[in-house]
């Protein structure tokens, strides 16, 4: 069998998240098993009782316990969340190792970086834990420039012109 591929979606536009849960829905209906962990988005949005519906075939997790983004939680309470955050890390490492699915989405795993959450080589060691024929979708701002030796697609998002403000 190939080698199925590693993507960045990265960049300062939207649709990061929403471009790799497009992967993860285009997969689902080939009969493929998804797995999506988010990192740095807090507990609760609106999306992720849609995402639930999905079940089984697009499986979503969460480590962190915050409802608030980890960017606007207070420095005391950042240090509980960043270990709920390294839990889903080491939980995607398992989920790797044991091939628990075709496609795996670490959904804003580049921001732990610009969070010093991970280093670059802890997420290289991640890559590297990866079974070929699992396809890997990461996304964040960051490019993940570090990672690029490991990756076969880099995609980055932004905004050309935008005629409102949000």
């Amino acid at each position: 069998m190939d080698k199925k591929p590693v993507h960045i979606f990265c960049g300062e536009g939207k649709g990061k998240t929403t471009a790799a849960l497009g992967q993860g829905i285009r997969a689902a209906s080939q009969g493929q098993s998804v797995i999506i962990i988010q990192f740095l988005k807090g507990s609760y949005t609106e999306d992720i009782n849609f995402i639930q519906r999905l079940e089984p075939e697009i499986k979503l997790f969460r480590f962190e316990k915050s409802e608030i983004p980890f960017e606007e939680l207070p420095e005391e309470l950042r240090k509980e969340e960043v270990q709920n955050i390294r839990n889903g890390l080491n939980f995607a490492k398992k989920v790797m190792v044991t091939e628990e699915c075709d496609v795996l989405i670490l959904d804003e795993v580049l921001g732990l970086l610009q969070y010093d959450i991970a280093t670059p080589d802890e997420l290289k060691n991640l890559l590297m834990a990866r079974n070929r024929d699992m396809e890997l979708i990461l996304t964040g701002i960051d490019d993940g420039r570090e990672l690029w030796d490991y990756v076969d697609v880099v995609t980055k998002l932004s905004t050309v012109y935008k005629s409102v403000e949000e």
